[in-house]
């Protein structure tokens, strides 16, 4: 019988979900024969469940065994649990009719299903069915949208209807699309079946699984006795998700060994990967399954080894073939061990030969890529071009070429420990050379294409200066993306530092010495070398906050002019010994180029100059190069004097000084060189006498009593 059939089809359903699944810690996980897993939980807020919309209910007050119950209406019961769907019994819509054609009392029932607000959907495993001679049923539901189907079953004769399947004559079945949320089955009939009263009085509706209907034909269509039941029977399987807006990236609930899927019906699951088994849901997620435990899936006749996730099945020592068939494994031959013991060996061998040539090919192949990258850098950066510069006639010194690996090593791999000053440019390290002579490597954070002729230009320019005030250019290295140069290494610190951090309150940096120090620099940037077929030169952005041309944040071009504002800003130092940028001073008072230039218009001049300025220069001096700083720090560029009309007033500021019978000769015995820096690391070198600066003194005869030590 049809029902008995359906009733005998969910007794045989597996009872639980996937093996090694558990529930929440403290929680049941038995009702009757089932085994509830988490996310699902048993009890109505017993918080065993992810939310309520997963709380199960066991009755075991009215079953023996107990029995489960979804919670959506309270009497649909659960027959089983996956880790994607769930089998319930649902209602059947029927309606039958006596012999003249009118309902029956009692006998006129419709079915409905709401799984709305639910993590619930009607799985496309089940069938509309409609069963019945004279008989057509509407289907009615919500997936997102509105849907509408239906069937007819018809038939006029019982030899008509085929047994075992449905054909569509006496049943029919449709399908009903993805992610069906509720539903409504009424059944009408044509005839009212009076014309078929005789073997079919009743006609049925239902959603249920495809699987579980096996027609039988005219014995089904004549049996109506106690079909019509109110309690719900039909097998119907039903797709569950995790609800939520976000995708399996995004939610990231999924455990350990277990991979997320989202689904198009909204929401995601999580499942255990193959080899695993346990709750992707809960940690610490699923374990590795022991296959060679499972004599019952898994057929080893050798030897089974287990692996995370997987497992080998060999045969024994003394045999071969295929250890997962029956008989698999055959013993070998006599004498055929050693051959086998040999061809191991040697297929050992040779696949670490292979190996040891597979590495070798990419040491290789990595290599002859580093040289073609080298190379492509080198012409890029115009080391041809360079290399022909040097050969010609009347190009001054000559220039090293180093390589990218004696960089390396002179500098211990560019060490932290090697690095000796940082800037807007880049960084500089200190290198050591085979023939153990130091040098300072200078290595730039950025690189521009456009400007590989002015780079050449400026490292020939360099090549031939040979003047005390310059740091002898030794060689650079263009296989690098970004050039590197290379000087002479200056070991007495920099003038910043002799200002700013020399102990001793800067003893050598007589007035004297500081007015030498301004005029050397100020010679050689009046005599800057230009390229033959260059009107000028534009120096690359290299400087530090202070020193930097304020035009060049409107024009993002640096010029002579530039250098004169920047030049300005050093001679501010020397004459007030202060930095140039102090967050001590006032916020309009910060950058020193402001503070001075004010300081000069308000007549405040001596209030800021260093004391041992203060006592050792005359009232001309001080007056004339306050006057000089002041016109090399104006805001616009054209009303800035020249770095050579800056060299012939501090010449001629140098000269009044000697006049005075209290300016004393000095001597020259040793130079060692000083390093003018705008920031460490951005450097111009210049040499100078150290008799000279630590020997020379004097004193104004113009003290004035209102300046005292600051």
């Amino acid at each position: 019988m049809f029902l008995l059939f359906i009733l005998f089809l969910f007794n045989s359903l597996p009872f639980d979900m996937a093996t090694g699944n558990v529930a929440k810690p403290g929680c049941q996980t038995q009702c009757g024969n089932l085994t509830v897993a988490y996310p699902f939980g048993i009890g109505e807020g017993s918080g065993c469940s992810r939310d309520a919309s997963f709380d199960l209910i066991c009755n075991s007050t009215d079953y023996d065994p107990p029995k489960l119950f979804m919670d959506i209406s309270g009497n649909i019961q659960v027959d089983n649990i996956s880790d994607s769907e769930m089998w319930v019994t649902s209602y059947v819509a029927f309606r039958c009719y006596n012999q003249l054609g009118d309902v029956a009392p009692n006998e006129d029932y419709s079915a409905w299903f709401n799984l709305e607000g639910t993590p619930f959907s009607f799985s496309q495993r089940n069938k509309f069915t409609v069963i019945g001679c004279d008989d057509f049923a509407m289907i009615t539901g919500s997936n997102g949208g509105d849907f509408t189907s239906g069937c007819l079953g018809l038939c006029t004769r019982p030899d008509d209807v085929p047994d075992g399947y449905c054909s569509g004559i006496g049943c029919c079945q449709t399908a009903i699309p993805r992610g069906l949320k509720t539903y409504n089955a009424t059944l009408r009939s044509i005839r009212n079946h009076t014309r078929v009263f005789s073997f079919n009085r009743c006609g049925y509706a239902f959603l249920g699984e495809e699987d579980s209907l096996q027609f039988h034909g005219l014995q089904d269509l004549s049996n109506s006795s106690k079909f019509y039941t109110n309690d719900p029977i039909v097998p119907t399987v039903l797709e569950w998700v995790i609800q939520s807006n976000q995708s399996c990236i995004e939610a990231n609930e999924c455990k350990g060994n277990s991979s997320c899927s989202d689904t198009d019906i909204g929401g995601y699951r999580c499942s255990c990967n193959k080899g695993y088994e346990g709750n992707p849901y809960l940690d610490p997620g699923c374990h590795d399954i022991n296959e060679c435990d499972d004599k019952i899936n898994i057929r080893c006749y050798g030897q089974c080894i287990n692996t995370e996730g997987s497992y080998s099945c060999t045969c024994g020592p003394g045999y071969t073939g295929d250890a997962k068939m029956l008989d698999g494994c055959k013993p070998l031959a006599n004498g055929s061990k050693f051959p086998v013991t040999i061809f191991t060996l040697a297929l050992v061998f040779g696949m670490v030969a292979i190996l040891l040539g597979m590495i070798a090919i990419f040491f290789g192949i990595r290599k002859r890529k580093l040289l073609k990258l080298r190379e492509k850098f080198f012409e890029q950066n115009g080391g041809v071009f360079i290399k022909q510069k040097l050969k010609a006639p009347g190009t001054g010194g000559a220039m090293t070429m180093f390589s990218t690996e004696q960089l390396r090593k002179a500098t211990n791999n560019y060490s932290e420990e090697r690095i000796i000053g940082r800037g807007g440019y880049g960084v500089v390290h200190k290198g050591i050379l085979p023939d153990a002579s130091v040098v300072a490597i200078k290595k730039s954070k950025l690189v521009d294409a456009a400007q590989t002729e002015q780079f050449i230009n400026e490292v020939m320019i360099l090549t031939q200066v040979i003047q005390r005030n310059v740091v002898k250019l030794l060689g650079c290295c263009l296989e690098e993306e970004v050039p590197l140069l290379v000087y002479e290494f200056i070991s007495n610190n920099t003038l910043f530092h002799h200002i700013h951090h020399r102990a001793g309150g800067m003893g050598w940096l007589s007035w004297n010495n500081r007015l030498r120090v301004a005029l050397e620099v100020a010679d050689f940037g009046a005599s800057r070398l230009v390229p033959l077929d260059h009107d000028q030169v534009t120096t690359l952005v290299q400087g530090t906050l202070g020193y930097l041309d304020p035009e060049y944040f409107y024009t993002s071009q640096l010029t002579d002019k530039s250098d004169v504002y920047s030049f300005g800003v050093v001679l501010a130092e020397l004459v007030t010994g202060q930095k140039p940028l102090c967050a001590k001073r006032t916020e309009e008072e910060k950058n020193l180029a402001t503070y001075f230039v004010k300081a000069v218009k308000e007549n405040r001049l001596f209030e800021i100059v260093e004391p041992r300025v203060l006592r050792e220069g005359t009232l001309d001096q001080l007056q004339g190069i306050g006057d000089l700083i002041k016109r090399c720090l104006n805001l616009h560029g054209n009303d800035r004097p020249t770095m050579k009309d800056v060299a012939i007033e501090l010449e001629g500021l140098k000269k009044f000084k000697n006049i005075h019978p209290w300016g004393q000769q000095q001597t020259h015995e040793e130079s060692r060189s000083l390093i003018l820096e705008v920031e460490q690391g951005d450097v111009t070198l210049i040499p100078y006498n150290t008799n000279e600066l630590e020997s020379s003194s004097g004193s104004s005869n113009i003290i004035f009593q209102e300046n005292k030590p600051r």
